[in-house]
């Protein structure tokens, strides 16, 4: 059984995972924290300095803070605007670097498509 556990955890993919969930979850940290410190406090200047984890209401003792649930859709929905936007940016490099690299054509390559395009045309029968 242990050697079974061993080939499994030691797999690429497991590994590739466990250090996917790490950085991910770092990441998150980061976004978290832009969100928190500097895009909440902004959007709060803008509204006027609205909390909204401030707005509850009391029903007999119990007391509902409505406000935190508005304030964790919006910090949903700007995290995930935040890790779209960081997606798509590093696609366009991706994409950007993809182009630079398919534009360096080795010379082998060229040769090949000049011999290719050399045996595509029809043989000269002048003679």
């Amino acid at each position: 059984m242990w050697q079974g556990f061993k080939k499994f955890a030691v797999k690429g993919n497991v590994i590739d995972l466990a250090v996917a969930v790490i950085i991910g979850a770092a990441f998150g940290k980061i976004v978290k924290s832009l969100v928190d410190d500097i895009i909440m406090p902004l959007l709060g200047i803008l509204l006027g300095g609205i909390s909204f984890t401030d707005l509850k209401v009391t029903v007999g003792e119990a007391v509902i803070t409505y406000g935190v649930f508005i304030q964790n859709v919006v910090d949903f929905f700007l995290i995930a605007f935040v890790i779209f936007f960081m997606v798509r940016l590093y696609k366009k490099i991706e994409r950007k670097e993809e182009v630079k690299s398919e534009m360096k054509i080795d010379q082998k390559e060229e040769l090949l498509r000049e011999i290719r395009d050399l045996l595509k045309e029809p043989p000269n029968r002048s003679s």
